[in-house]
């Protein structure tokens, strides 16, 4: 898949894109590329869909925005606009990991259909984020409110360490040698960091981007038995924090980078979810 660019919401983004048809727009999270989705793409292009995955803001080849938001408000503009400037309409889905998946719980009734992986609706979330469990697993959302942040991530084995600890077993060098060329300039670390500290209100929110509206449409919601970021704990209250007619599931045996961890599977539930093109 070729690497193409497109301007949206004031910033150059780079995206792969496969297929012909309505638009299927796939978001990634941290610390991770569009190329998590090189299991998914071509089967939504074989169901008649044009798949497209865009470089988050900040992460190269995309380029850091210059107004320097990474609130919710602004992931979620980038990803409305991305829907027009691409020509998505009435029949376009999304699917959303991780930081991926914040934006699509706030596009109101923009797409037909959603589908978020490993991080629940904030409501879900809240539930258990406290927890010392929990607390424990999402050490590095608080260090990366300091100013050590950006030394610590760049040391070396840190981002391996996070996908080891979320994933077990899983072999990611190929996904890590990705990362690194996204995420190895200091600037890009520095953005991919800014949306948690954007989360936490350590960057006050920038005012540029109107407020998310709730997605309207049904919801798949995807969690990894496994994962070591979030606890598969925040799935059992999920659906009461969905839209009607949303459904949510665990993907036994796989952890937080289960598209990439047991791909078949995610793939047909998330096909069955979206269905055919129409």
């Amino acid at each position: 898949m070729e690497i193409r660019t497109i301007h949206a919401n004031g910033v150059e983004f780079a995206y792969l894109a496969v297929g012909e048809g309505p638009l299927a727009l796939c978001l990634h999270g941290f610390p991770d590329t569009a190329h998590t989705w090189r299991h998914l793409m071509p089967a939504l292009a074989g169901r008649g869909y044009r798949a497209v995955a865009p470089f988050m803001r900040g992460y190269a080849p995309t380029e850091i925005p210059a107004d320097g938001a990474y609130e919710g408000a602004a992931l979620t503009a980038d990803v409305a606009a991305l829907h027009e400037e691409l020509g998505g309409g009435d029949d376009a889905v999304v699917v959303g990991h991780d930081w991926g998946a914040f934006p699509v719980y706030g596009l109101g009734g923009r797409f037909r259909r959603s589908v978020t992986l490993a991080v629940p609706p904030p409501g879900a979330m809240l539930t258990s984020f406290f927890s010392y469990e929990q607390l424990k697993r999402s050490f590095y959302v608080f260090l990366f409110q300091t100013g050590l942040a950006e030394t610590a991530a760049a040391e070396p084995g840190f981002l391996e360490g996070l996908w080891a600890d979320w994933s077990p077993g899983y072999d990611a060098r190929r996904d890590l040698e990705f990362v690194h060329r996204s995420l190895g300039r200091p600037g890009n670390l520095a953005a991919a960091i800014g949306y948690y500290r954007a989360m936490l209100g350590t960057t006050p929110p920038s005012g540029r981007h109107p407020d998310p509206e709730p997605t309207t449409g049904p919801i798949l919601y995807l969690h990894g038995s496994g994962d070591g970021c979030l606890g598969a704990g925040v799935v059992k209250d999920a659906p009461d924090h969905l839209p009607a007619g949303s459904r949510a599931e665990e993907v036994a045996g796989a952890g937080h980078f289960l598209h990439l961890e047991r791909p078949e599977e995610v793939n047909r539930l998330i096909l069955d979810w979206l269905g055919p093109a129409s």
